[in-house]
């Protein structure tokens, strides 16, 4: 007679409670991908194709239509006119028609050869258009008594028609996009401003956070206004606090450069934000400064969950605050201070409003971040923005991978 059992989970208990289990998960997933994953997905797809601003709705002929001349009596002329457009440039429309409500009691002239009035109704067929068409159409009318008896009642708006194809949902893809970004001459010294920003302002985030933390993790009087204070620069609006940097660092009636002159430290005024390389060193401690409240609190809640027992052991043995701090203290922060590097490099990697607000990307200041921004909406190349954004993700994709299989490889150790 044999022992043996079925494996674990192989069981039909085991695979209904699997299914209940993605049963209760699917919501999430499906939420997390409309959210997440589909938009993520369209910035890949647009990457690919050469999308202007003007190609994010489809090519339509546009008509607008009025009447030229006084019509106030019987027998009084006009011409009914008719202003035709493609609304895009470059992608032409197949087929395009007009159709309108002939108004009672005008007496048309000479039509077009493309147009017919048929049962009160005008029919024009225009055939094809080519991007950046436009014509006018222009019929003599005559009006009759019944004009002046009908005139109270609304006129119908004349209806285009007409197949284009939306550039947006083809399947005609380029490397253009990438190209550009790449063939730039500029793309490796934004990319080099953007990894010296992120390094040294989440660097610099985590050492202030962690220095912060240690004077405020022993109990004193004050303490919680103090905690209060280094809580502003994190919790401050962000346009508040970037106006109140430039003030302060004005080259012309800042309080920083009159300062610096009455201390003989400049024999004249210092432009912070418009000089080179000044200005990238000042936008990265203004993120050392906004950002480091966030780390401070982490970092100080881990720390005060450290046992005490160690460190007074330590005072016995006679340990140094040094030894404590490296041997005791920093052992016990690893994670916490791995994670918050891991968040603040992805966050600051991906910021654009500091250094927007501050110096609008000038200087020497110009991110990854401001470099979508001015290709989408400054050059009104959305495929090209859409391609620095995959730039942008492949980065932090990358770092990632590298981060967390060294921080694998340290856990193994």
């Amino acid at each position: 007679m044999s022992d043996a059992t079925p494996p674990t989970g192989t069981g039909p208990l085991a695979r209904r409670e699997a299914r209940l289990a993605w049963g209760l998960l699917f919501p999430t997933l499906a939420a997390v991908s409309l959210v997440v994953i589909l938009p993520l997905l369209a910035v890949f797809w647009i990457s690919f194709k050469p999308v202007g601003l003007a190609d994010l709705r489809p090519p339509t002929p546009i008509v607008r239509e009025d009447i030229r001349g006084d019509l106030e009596a019987p027998g009084d002329e006009a011409t009914l006119r008719y202003r035709l457009r493609n609304s895009s440039q470059d992608q032409p429309i197949l087929g395009v028609t007009l159709s309108d409500d002939w108004p009672a009691g005008l007496r048309p002239g000479e039509l077009d050869p493309r147009c017919e009035i048929a049962e009160t109704r005008l029919y024009c067929d225009f055939g094809d258009w080519e991007g950046g068409m436009r014509e006018q159409i222009r019929i003599p009318v005559t009006a009759d008594a019944g004009y002046f008896e009908a005139a109270p009642a609304t006129d119908s708006a004349p209806v285009m028609t007409g197949q284009a194809r939306n550039i947006l949902t083809n399947f005609d893809f380029t490397l253009e996009n990438f190209a550009r970004v790449f063939d730039g001459r500029e793309f490796w010294a934004v990319l080099g401003v953007t990894v010296f920003y992120t390094v040294f302002g989440t660097l610099g985030a985590l050492v202030m956070g962690l220095f912060a933390a240690m004077l405020l993790n022993k109990s004193f009087r004050g303490q919680g206004i103090l905690r209060g204070l280094y809580l502003f620069p994190y919790v401050a609006p962000v346009i508040a606090v970037a106006f109140a940097w430039i003030l302060l660092f004005d080259p012309f009636s800042g309080s920083a450069n009159a300062l610096l002159i009455q201390m003989g430290v400049s024999e004249q005024a210092i432009n912070f934000f418009g000089e080179r390389p000044l200005a990238l060193i000042m936008v990265t401690l203004f993120e050392i400064w906004r950002y480091f409240p966030l780390s401070f609190l982490f970092i100080l809640a881990r720390m005060q969950s450290i046992d005490h027992d160690m460190y007074e052991a330590a005072d016995m043995d006679g340990a140094s605050p040094f030894q404590k701090f490296w041997y005791l203290s920093l052992p016990q922060l690893v994670g916490i201070l791995s994670v918050l590097f891991l968040l603040r490099f992805i966050w600051t990697f991906n910021k654009f409003d500091d250094i927007f607000l501050l110096t609008g990307g000038n200087a020497g200041t110009r991110v990854l971040t401001v470099n979508v921004y001015e290709q989408a909406f400054a050059l009104s190349n959305i495929g090209a923005g859409a391609a620095v954004a995959v730039v942008i993700f492949c980065c932090l994709l990358l770092f990632s991978v590298l981060f967390f299989r060294l921080m694998s490889r340290e856990e193994g150790l």
